[in-house]
């Protein structure tokens, strides 16, 4: 049985504390007013993520759990929906990270793809966070042999709690960017040819900017998950 290759969700974590303090100065300036969320996104591991792997060559035998489903079938990314709400927004767009079908999506459309869920207010958006989920076009190619695709479906998100408690202690701070924290927690289901399947558990935490009278946009994808 072919063995499949690394998901896209798992790319970007390995950064030096460098590359993410420039990331937290250039995407989660978002988080202006708000110094102790802002901390939750200078995670300084690489085990960024939550999830369980499932060995290769393994089927799921778990069922899905329910939530929004996006599938990166038909030769494309999933479109941003047009949400106001921050937690809503953030499920889609967790959904669209852990989704991708290489069978039909070459690399530049995959990144392009995801580009379109960016915020267009550039003091604020951090395309490297979201890039990097995205594997080099070597491996993007040896997935391609493989034909490995990956669906993805949310169970839960939330607003970390530091977060909420930084939004309590100063609630008029929100209003310089817009831009919440929302933690999302999900199933990515994977398979490729031959029969190949298997299922990861995944959680992420991102930025997602949602200034009022607007469509929400994504802003930054953080190095670790915060609870």
């Amino acid at each position: 049985m072919p063995k499949r290759f690394p998901s896209l969700s798992g790319y970007g974590l390995g950064w030096s504390t460098r590359q993410r303090i420039t990331v937290i100065a250039i995407g989660l300036t978002v988080l202006l007013a708000l110094a102790a969320t802002v901390a939750l996104f200078t995670g300084r591991t690489s085990n960024s993520t939550s999830h369980t792997r499932t060995p290769a060559g393994a089927r799921s035998t778990a069922s899905a759990p329910a939530g929004p489903t996006a599938s990166a079938g038909a030769g494309s990314v999933a479109k941003p929906p047009p949400l106001a709400d921050p937690v809503a927004f953030a499920k889609a767009a967790a959904a669209m990270v852990w989704s991708y079908d290489t069978r039909t999506t070459s690399r530049s459309e995959q990144l392009a793809g995801m580009k379109a869920w960016l915020t267009a207010e550039t003091k604020y958006a951090d395309w490297p966070s979201i890039a990097a989920q995205v594997p080099d076009p070597v491996l993007w190619s040896r997935m391609a042999d493989q034909d490995q695709y990956a669906t993805a479906n949310v169970s839960e998100a939330h607003y970390p709690s530091a977060f909420k408690q930084a939004l309590a202690d100063d609630p008029d701070a929100i209003t310089e960017a817009y831009i919440y924290a929302v933690t999302v927690t999900g199933k990515q289901q994977i398979a490729w040819k031959q029969g190949g399947a298997g299922a990861e558990d995944r959680s992420i935490t991102l930025a997602v900017q949602c200034r009022p009278n607007a469509n929400c946009s994504l802003v930054s994808i953080a190095p670790r998950v915060v609870p």
